[in-house]
């Protein structure tokens, strides 16, 4: 199986609230990636913010989603809006 895409949509998410939750949900305060995470970017849109991630695996993406991401959002006061817009996608070319 090939990588994995998620698209995160979060209206009214603002670039603050983007750097409070990946400072609790990735490793090292926001400064790595979490394990199977193989790309990572996000930024402001016209209604709020967008994150895209690419993952080795479904599996792995899940993995994180319920180990770390539902738990880490929780504890965040100020973190991204949610629940989010998502969209998935099977990786079908890498040109990295």
């Amino acid at each position: 199986m090939g990588s994995y895409g998620i698209v995160n949509r979060f209206a009214g998410g603002t670039e603050q609230q983007y750097e409070n939750t990946v400072a609790v949900v990735h490793p090292e305060g926001g400064k790595s990636l979490p394990p199977g995470q193989t790309y990572h970017l996000a930024g402001s849109t016209d209604d709020g913010w967008i994150v895209v991630a690419v993952w080795d695996s479904q599996a792995s993406w899940e993995k994180f989603r319920d180990d770390v991401l539902v738990p880490g959002l929780a504890s965040i006061t100020d973190g991204l809006p949610g629940p989010p817009e998502i969209t998935t996608f099977d990786v079908a070319v890498d040109r990295s």
